[in-house]
């Protein structure tokens, strides 16, 4: 349905770049689908040398999930470099996010060819991702009402009116009875069939997460102007119409996290804003309400990405008179929330013949919740600062034990060295040479790989 959008982007944004025509204008407007798309492939023919623009799927109704990427090596990954993704317009009514994140694209590129240092570096030492819009259908079916009779509602959810954020897998039972049971702590696994229980849109999310090492992100919605932070869904139920605060066991970090954007942004640090008082402009999820099968729930239980949720603005579709206010309000929060990526430890895990080791589990004693190292070998952990006993540990190989002081600024690298684990005789002890094993002997049962 949308084909033609391949090559229609590329000669706008072609004619464009001829025309020596800056791409984020002076204006300030709401995009439809078809404008968006020539918004994204215009940034990226002024700065084709730092993005690329991917498609990780389609909307119900065909629409590319189109994501903007800023690296100085797009389209790879780089060793110790940290992958990071903003994601605005879920819920289709919500549209501000996905107007910041258009602006924010521009700003990127402008500032990268003025030679801004802080841009530059940034673009330098991170992969950006950017997903305007995840829910373009959804979009559609608001901005047809426009911003002065758009309800609650309309246009919320996608084309089939299910709302993205409530069609995630809910791990967090499996999360809080494995609390109980000291089960498994992170990555935890799909149900059966997920893959049929969630919408073209969640599908391609997931997808998107399993193919990329996320460390840190934010979803971009409105209705409210507050940072919000996992857990979103309570422990316990309702107790006389109040949920309760649900702490992650990073909760600290995400305290941090949600105070960085709600201190550099304009005015939600102040706490009152929409007729609501948040203290400093952040809250838990749940402590605000319960809500099952989120998205930033799931980024935490299922991958490595600490994920928050920012709500921009009152108004879920502003007039675009008040886009300029928006976007300076939100402009710096935007940076700083995005430098926080580089905070904490990162590193690379070894076997002994300096062999990268994927899927290494990174423990830090004191926090149950573990993060892996990508394909790569390279792991990152957020923390704030702080002296912590960091463990890597990976399948066949002896465990390793370092103690670390994370400082208030860059990421403090930290890398393990893995030995082989010794092989193990029918007694299950270690066996280090040639031994004669009396028969008769057990067979051997062999596990799946």
């Amino acid at each position: 349905m949308w084909e033609e959008w391949w090559t229609l982007p590329w000669l706008c944004a072609l004619l464009l770049g001829l025309m020596g025509v800056r791409v984020s204008g002076s204006d300030f407007q709401h995009h439809r689908y078809e404008d968006m798309v020539r918004a994204l492939f215009a940034v990226q023919s002024e700065c084709p040398y730092i993005t690329r623009i991917y498609s990780i799927g389609r909307s119900v109704e065909g629409r590319h999930l189109y994501v903007l990427e800023f690296s100085d090596n797009p389209g790879i990954h780089e060793a110790l470099e940290p992958e990071f993704k903003y994601v605005g317009n879920m819920h289709g009514n919500e549209v501000l996010g996905r107007e910041l994140l258009i602006k924010f694209s521009q700003f990127l590129c402008e500032e990268y060819r003025a030679g801004n240092q802080r841009i530059m570096r940034l673009i330098h030492d991170t992969r950006i991702h950017i997903l305007p819009s995840m829910n373009p259908d959804g979009y559609e079916v608001a901005a047809r009402q426009g911003p002065e009779f758009n309800g609650y509602l309309v246009g919320r959810g996608n084309s089939r009116e299910i709302d993205l954020n409530r069609n995630f897998p809910d791990l967090n039972a499996l999360m809080y009875y494995y609390e109980k049971t000291s089960g498994r702590n992170h990555h935890l696994p799909l149900p059966d069939n997920w893959e049929h229980q969630v919408e073209p849109e969640t599908l391609a999310v997931i997808k998107w997460m399993q193919n990329y090492n996320f460390v840190l992100s934010a979803n971009l919605h409105g209705g409210a102007v507050v940072a919000n932070y996992p857990f979103d869904k309570s422990r316990d139920p309702r107790i006389r119409g109040r949920t309760t605060y649900a702490a992650t066991p990073d909760d600290k970090i995400f305290r941090k996290l949600a105070r960085t954007y709600s201190y550099a942004h304009s005015w939600m640090h102040k706490g009152w804003n929409c007729g609501d008082f948040f203290d400093e402009g952040i809250t838990n999820g749940a402590s605000w309400y319960s809500l099952s099968k989120g998205m930033q729930d799931f980024n935490y239980l299922y991958t490595n990405c600490f994920e928050i949720t920012l709500e921009l603005s009152c108004d879920k579709f502003p007039p675009a008179s008040a886009l300029p206010r928006e976007w300076l309000g939100n402009r710096e929060a935007l940076v700083s929330y995005l430098e926080q990526v580089h905070h904490g430890i990162k590193g690379m895990v070894y076997d002994e013949n300096n062999n990268p080791i994927g899927n290494a589990e990174i423990s830090v004693s004191g926090i149950n919740h573990d993060v892996t190292s990508g394909v790569d070998g390279d792991y990152f952990r957020l923390l704030l600062p702080g002296t912590y006993t960091v463990t890597a540990s990976a399948p066949g190989y002896l465990p390793s034990t370092s103690t670390v002081t994370v400082g208030p600024a860059e990421a403090i690298q930290l890398h393990f060295y893995l030995k082989t684990a010794p092989k193990q005789n029918l007694k299950g002890k270690p066996h280090h040479g040639k031994k004669n094993l009396s028969s008769p002997k057990a067979p051997l049962k062999l596990g799946p790989r």
